[in-house]
């Protein structure tokens, strides 16, 4: 009977502990939903600050303001240096010389090295496959490669638009280099988007070392379509493509570092990421602007908590702003160097857009992610309690990933997010405020029930 009655007592001390637990998740997620303040955050971001490439001065401008912002709100925060690579992309111009000098609109791929000064002049050769680029072999000598490979709208429709974009998105990783090794002159991709408004999406490509280095670009989807349709009719067609990028040497930027420290075990982590670099062509609203928003608000909100109430999370809370997502993940890599030896209980990445929220995807598999749903039915709430097991939860953290440390990374609704993705309209008129907060709500919510416990 004795030890019935001290099970009994256990179990009823560890419903109360589960019970209060989700209450101050449930406060956290009413803050959140109560103000704009991310959407604020986000707006001096993209609007002020303006788009962040690395080892740009609006990059540097903006590892200044977080940091002094986080604090102006009394959290502690600071820089850790980070060497990232500095590519300016330079004009861009295109024509179709053989069809009445018909404008080709396109964006340089991140890291292509530019045209002679005179451009190229050259037929365009288009390939669906690497198999199919091998296949003609020597017969692309002198010729520009289209890769002609859009992404699959049907996963779109069905909400796994980042499956569809991991396949499209190899020809622009390494089509270059795939085309070099045949004598190939140029590079061109069919923009890897969802959608378009005749506006080209850039991304990073990367050259194999053992073949030269040739310009790579990305056509919009409605110019992809066009020197589709007269190649398809049985034309040739002759385009002159003139890109005048440059590499300039390393900079020397910062990842932002902002902790709120545990009451009992400050030794463990659970770390909030988001990259603060973005590209060129619009502000990085999306990406991912939106996501350093989240991990700002939350600190902001989880410190707050703390002011009024007193309550401190048992562990470590971490934000992390990383630099050099876009093109190297220097922020990461330099991350982990530092930190690796640290006790990381988890690592929240939020690196998707800022639409509604429907959940994350985790490392954790079986009993484990029932254990995490059981913790955080405050996400119902949001309709964001879902945990889908994947093996990659986010770029930044890929690195603690790999080294065994949880992984979750929040999933806004995908359906819009590649329409915008990489392009001029990457802009702040993108995010709805309301569905931000929502998102912030999410991280804030998962962050502290593990935190707290």
């Amino acid at each position: 009977m004795a030890v019935g009655r001290w099970l009994l007592a256990i179990a009823v001390v560890f419903a109360l502990a589960t019970s209060a637990l989700a209450q101050d998740a449930d406060r956290l997620v009413t803050s959140a939903l109560s103000n704009i303040r991310a959407y604020e955050t986000l707006s001096y971001l993209t609007d002020e600050i303006g788009a962040r490439p690395s080892g740009s001065a609006n990059a540097a401008r903006a590892v200044q303001w977080t940091t002094e912002r986080f604090r102006e709100w009394g959290i502690d925060a600071h820089t850790e240096k980070v060497t990232v690579p500095h590519w300016v992309r330079g004009d861009e111009r295109a024509s179709l010389v053989s069809h009445n000098d018909q404008k080709i609109v396109l964006t340089a791929l991140g890291g292509s090295i530019a045209t002679p000064p005179a451009g190229i002049t050259a037929d365009v050769i288009e390939v669906n496959s690497f198999d199919e680029l091998k296949q003609l072999g020597t017969k692309v000598k002198g010729k520009i490669v289209y890769y002609n490979n859009p992404m699959d709208l049907e996963l779109v429709k069905a909400r796994r638009s980042f499956e569809a974009y991991s396949r499209a998105v190899i020809y622009r990783g390494s089509g270059a280099s795939r085309a070099a090794e045949f004598g190939a002159v140029a590079a061109l991709i069919r923009s890897v988007g969802s959608a378009s408004l005749r506006t080209p999406h850039t991304g990073a490509m990367r050259y194999d070392a053992k073949q030269p280095k040739i310009p790579a670009a990305a056509m919009t989807i409605e110019d992809a379509d066009l020197v589709h349709r007269l190649l398809g009719r049985g034309d040739r067609v002759r385009m002159h493509l003139m890109l005048t990028p440059k590499t300039l040497p390393d900079v020397e930027s910062a990842n932002v570092i902002a902790e709120i420290r545990g009451s009992e075990h400050p030794e463990e982590i659970v770390l909030i990421g988001g990259h603060l670099d973005s590209w060129d062509l619009g502000t990085g609203a999306i990406d991912d602007g939106s996501g350093v928003a989240m991990v700002m608000e939350t600190l902001r909100l989880i410190n707050d908590s703390i002011r009024e109430s007193g309550l401190r999370p048992k562990r470590t809370i971490r934000g992390v702003l990383f630099m050099n997502e876009e093109n190297g993940l220097n922020g990461g890599r330099a991350y982990f160097a530092a930190h690796r030896n640290e006790k990381h209980v988890a690592a929240i990445e939020t690196d998707a857009g800022a639409a509604t929220p429907t959940g994350f995807t985790t490392t954790l598999k079986g009993p484990a992610v029932d254990e995490v749903m059981a913790k955080t039915k405050v996400l119902d709430r949001l309709g964001a309690h879902r945990f889908e097991t994947t093996a990659e939860t986010g770029a930044d953290t890929s690195f603690l990933i790999e080294s065994g440390v949880t992984g979750f990374g929040l999933v806004p609704d995908p359906l819009h997010y590649f329409d915008y993705h990489h392009t001029p309209a990457d802009t702040l008129d993108k995010i709805d405020a309301k569905e931000l907060a929502q998102d912030t709500a999410a991280v804030a919510a998962l962050a502290w029930t593990i935190a707290a416990e």
